[in-house]
């Protein structure tokens, strides 16, 4: 079985040290609303250019945290930088974007006037505002309904709407909540392009969701959080790990036998199934081999690896345990 990646603060660049401030810094990290805490100690760091997603369970203190690092609101103690800035900072706002999880536009204005509207609000220049709208509805793939009012579109139109604001002025940083909440298969494939063509320009995402499969297909790294703490952090393929589930069909094993397997790991049994847990691919022709020796005939071995979301339940689930 993997175990929880440690705490730890990862940097890039020659060897080993970064010498560019991170996109998103934070130590100790905390808000409160009188008795209750919404975030308690939120220390991470976020390197630039990267796709990072942000997990937990409901209540977990993830949109606090997100707001805290858009200036929404306040700390109640700890430190934070945004782009090498301080939280609130105006001029480091300007180079983000966001995607909000719940969001209205105007239903008597079309795509394109929510579009120029923002561009008004982020200061987009005059002479590039045009070009930057029909490069986001070309992204969100909303050209053809770009003069349509939005009191006509979709919930999935309006979220591909939304992410069209997130991408106006060209970003250094993208806060993406939910991005494909409302989408059907089609629409979170292309967000998932969006995603990776972003990461290609450099721009650094932070991901909010709760569709873990779409998370570990575009993140580079990841951090869970439950009950406003980091309970591991890293990049993707230390937090799943290499481990597999295995299971084995076979028949003529003694109670004795069973005993003897449990260097890879206590079966579970059902019938003529035996389960292993936390078996790298390495490991199965050695347990296949074992299985035979010990008496066994083999008829099935079925291979599966951890994914993102059984490693996050079994995170809580240890942390749960503490």
């Amino acid at each position: 079985m993997s175990q929880t990646p440690s705490l730890t603060k990862v940097s890039s660049g020659a060897a080993g040290v970064d010498t560019h401030p991170p996109a998103i810094d934070t130590d100790n990290l905390a808000k409160s609303y009188g008795k209750i805490t919404a975030l308690a100690g939120l220390t991470m760091s976020v390197p630039k250019g990267e796709v990072f997603g942000f997990l937990g369970p409901n209540g977990a203190g993830k949109t606090t945290a997100v707001k805290l690092l858009l200036g929404l609101v306040r700390p109640t103690s700890g430190q934070a930088s945004v782009l090498g800035s301080p939280l609130g900072n105006r001029e480091a706002r300007r180079k983000v974007g966001y995607l909000p999880e719940l969001f209205r536009y105007q239903e008597w204005l079309s795509a394109r006037e929510v579009l120029m509207l923002h561009c008004e609000l982020a200061g987009v220049s005059q002479a590039r505002r045009t070009s930057e709208i029909n490069a986001a509805l070309d992204i969100v793939g909303l050209v053809r309904r770009a003069d349509d009012r939005v009191g006509t579109f979709s919930k999935g139109m309006q979220q591909r709407l939304g992410l069209g604001v997130a991408l106006l002025g060209e970003p250094e940083l993208i806060f993406l909540d939910e991005p494909t909440s409302a989408l059907d298969p089609i629409g979170r494939y292309d967000v998932r392009e969006v995603i990776r063509e972003l990461k290609q320009r450099g721009t650094t995402v932070f991901l909010n969701s709760h569709l873990l499969s779409e998370v570990e297909q575009v993140c580079d790294r990841v951090a869970v959080v439950d009950h406003g703490k980091v309970i591991a952090i890293g990049p993707m393929a230390d937090i799943i790990g290499v481990a597999s589930t295995v299971r084995v069909r076979a028949t003529g094993l003694t109670t004795a036998s069973e005993m003897a397997l449990a260097r890879f790991g206590t079966p579970e049994t059902e019938g003529d199934w035996y389960t292993f847990r936390g078996v790298t691919e390495n490991d199965i022709p050695d347990l296949v081999e074992e299985v035979v020796r010990l008496g066994g005939r083999v008829y099935s071995v079925e291979s599966r690896h951890e994914s993102l979301e059984d490693r996050f339940i079994q995170l809580l689930q240890e942390v749960g345990e503490a």
